[in-house]
């Protein structure tokens, strides 16, 4: 621990883990072509909403048989239409380890009312028995738990003869982590998460195994049209070519685009996953060196490479007092713990964020952590 004020500061001190920092040299000036004033539903607004489209498939590596929709309210939306959509047909396990998996474990019990739910539920910090999870029935749960800082750390927990269908909350790990298309049925994102994008659109990817769902199974409960993805017994086609289901903002489509051709530039997939990985690695080694910091996740296999959590020895007040002197200083912005989590810290170590930027942090967070134990 140290009194001195560190001299130099991140040049980007946004550590959010969302929404999240920019890609690296965003300026508003990159949107100069958004098609703003102009229908989504013009020929040029198609072709930008495709664009978009295209590109996920190209900087994720979705399968050519999955399809990808652009759909409203983020990824809390796209997992709500997931749920309302193709639940009910069978059992389902519900899995959470944090606060967005509990989340779609009481929609799920509270407001679909489904009769048979097995609830697997863990602590923050740890990830439930996985090999308890009974794949003749659907599975719900989130690859990379964002408030806990805990991921699963691959699929092969996931059998490729499942009967029952896997629906993914991906939206802190999709652009950061290696997922297996092959073993997920549904997969959902948002845009404000790894890629840095603008906020209130969410993306949906779904398998041939849930498409054949949605297109067999018609679930008894009223279905709002802002999840509807089937029209007499079929899929809606166009929702998944870019004809949304309501109108999309053209500013935050461009610059999800301009998003995607950044990872492009970078080594798509591979390169984002090694910048989230070098930049996770800089907090884990300052972790590793403090006796008074410890990472939520307890298994390092489970650590999250975006957004790394961690709590701090002493009174349960000290990472408020630390977020508060950080933001005074202009070193660290919004990071805070979750307000459900053990209280520490949570930073974002996405692509989009500067390696630099986290080692230009680390003096400053021993600056703060002994300032905040001393008052």
């Amino acid at each position: 621990m140290t009194d001195t004020k560190p001299a130099v500061r991140p040049a980007n001190a946004q550590f959010s883990s969302g929404p999240c920092a920019k890609i690296p040299g965003w300026t508003p000036d990159k949107l100069k072509t958004a098609l703003t004033g102009r229908s989504h539903r013009s020929g040029e607004g198609k072709k930008r909403l495709k664009r978009a489209i295209d590109l996920t498939r190209e900087v994720l590596q979705v399968p050519a048989d999955y399809r990808i929709g652009i759909v409203p309210a983020s990824d809390t939306g796209a997992v709500e239409m997931a749920l309302w959509s193709l639940l009910g047909a069978r059992g389902v396990d519900m899995l959470a380890w944090e606060s967005f998996g509990e989340g779609w474990v009481s929609d799920v019990v509270k407001q679909l009312k489904l009769a048979d739910v097995r609830k697997m539920i863990a602590p923050y910090g740890e990830l439930p028995d996985l090999s308890k999870v009974d794949f003749s029935r659907d599975v719900v749960f989130t690859w990379n738990g964002t408030t806990s800082g805990v991921r699963v750390p691959d699929a092969s927990w996931i059998p490729a003869d499942r009967e029952g269908l896997t629906i993914c909350d991906a939206t802190s790990s999709a652009f950061a982590q290696d997922m297996d298309f092959s073993k997920l049925d549904v997969v959902t994102f948002s845009w404000q998460k790894v890629l840095g994008g603008e906020g209130a659109h969410g993306v949906i990817i779904l398998g041939p195994r849930a498409v054949a769902r949605l297109e067999s199974y018609t679930p008894p409960w009223p279905m709002p049209k802002i999840f509807r993805m089937t029209s007499g017994g079929k899929l809606i086609a166009g929702i998944f070519e870019g004809e949304t289901i309501n109108t999309p903002s053209m500013l935050c489509v461009e610059d999800y685009i301009i998003s995607l051709e950044w990872a492009q530039s970078i080594g798509g997939l591979k390169g984002l996953r090694a910048r989230a990985d070098a930049n996770a690695g800089v907090i884990a080694k300052w972790i590793e060196i403090r006796p008074f910091a410890h990472h939520l996740a307890r298994l390092p296999e489970t650590r999250s490479n975006t957004s790394v959590c961690f709590t701090l020895d002493g009174a349960e007040d000290l990472p408020k007092k630390m977020v508060k002197l950080l933001e005074s200083e202009k070193a660290a912005y919004d990071i805070g713990g979750y307000r459900d989590a053990p209280p520490g810290l949570r930073i974002w170590c996405g692509a989009t964020v500067e390696t630099a930027d986290l080692e230009a942090l680390l003096p400053w967070l021993d600056w703060a952590y002994a300032q905040a134990a001393r008052s």
